[in-house]
């Protein structure tokens, strides 16, 4: 094996696919793209790692909830320019021709071209590290789009999609907790 820079360690682990989170400040709409989520445990709550530098920081604060977006392979370019924007002088709807739709139980819009949307609350704050949890009040699955492979960042500007599913659901049936 040859060695590789610890600071490059966490492109073997990364999570899961990127997501766009959606905010609302009370005047307009923003959303930044985060590579950096986790899902906690069996139970509708996440995290996502974000902190001050994004424009978005303070909207999420203040409005205490967003929407957890998820894009697929087609739009791909589009997540890039999302992420390599401010919100702070730019209308990323705009620019980047997606659609935002009122969320039912928070202020954030759902992305009308992803996959999946999750409207969420904030739920916690945990400064030292950046993380912020949400617990998803509602979610929202597009049966109706052809694509459905998820991008997922390698963290140095690649990226990987998902492939085919490998069902194993008989194997781990009896380590499956009840209502999955």
């Amino acid at each position: 094996m040859e060695r590789m820079e610890i600071n490059k360690a966490f492109t073997l682990i990364e999570p899961g696919p990127v997501v766009f989170v959606t905010t609302n400040d009370g005047n307009k709409h923003n959303m930044m793209t985060i590579s950096w989520t986790m899902v906690m445990d069996f139970t509708p709550k996440f995290a996502i790692t974000t902190g001050p530098w994004n424009y978005s920081y303070a909207a999420l604060i203040k409005s205490k909830d967003c929407v957890i977006s998820i894009p697929t392979v087609d739009l791909l370019d589009k997540v890039v320019g999302v992420g390599t924007c401010s919100g702070a002088d730019t209308d990323k709807f705009e620019k980047f021709g997606l659609t935002p739709v009122k969320g039912k139980h928070v202020r954030s819009p759902l992305i009308k071209e992803c996959l999946a949307n999750i409207e969420c609350k904030v739920i916690d704050i945990v400064e030292t590290h950046n993380i912020v949890v949400l617990e998803g009040v509602a979610a929202y699955f597009d049966n109706s789009r052809k694509e459905k492979r998820t991008v997922h960042a390698i963290g140095d500007g690649t990226f990987v999609t998902d492939g085919r599913k490998l069902n194993r659901r008989d194997m781990m049936r009896s380590k499956i907790p009840d209502g999955i």
